[in-house]
Parts: C-alpha cells; structure tokens; sequence
C-alpha cells in the first residue's frame, strides 16, 4: 500500500463550488467537499489559492491559514 502512495502526486488543485479538487498523476480527479477541512471551509478564496504543493506531491500546504492535506486524504 505504501508503494501506491509514493508512486502517485498531486498535479493539480482547484476548488469547484464548495470543494477541494485534486487531478493526480494516475489520471484520477478527485473532489472532497471543503466542509471536511474546517480551516479551508472558512478561508477565503485568496487564502484558498495561496496553497503549495509538497516537493515531491504528496501533500499540499496552506500558510496564511496553517492548514496541510496529505494525499491520503483523496485515496
């Protein structure tokens, strides 16, 4: 299982009405609503764009509004 997830980024992010969207490297498009992630469900859209995605893609990072989402969270 472990494998799977190194194997697999995050290319993309974007956020449709009221989620979060991830397109990954295995040509998956994920979407979780924002009300899963307090922190990104209060934020506003600046706040919301202004995220990085981790040096290898496995997790992306807000910081104006110290907020983390790994991977897992999409599998």
């Amino acid at each position: 299982m472990r494998a799977q997830f190194e194997n697999l980024i995050i290319l993309e992010v974007s956020f449709p009405k009221g989620k979060i969207q991830v397109n990954l490297s295995d040509g998956r498009s994920v979407a979780l609503p924002l009300s899963w992630f307090p922190k990104l469900e209060k934020a506003d859209q600046v706040s919301l764009s202004d995220f990085e995605l981790s040096p290898h893609g496995h997790g992306i990072h807000w910081p104006k509004i110290d907020e983390d989402i790994s991977i897992k969270a999409f599998i």
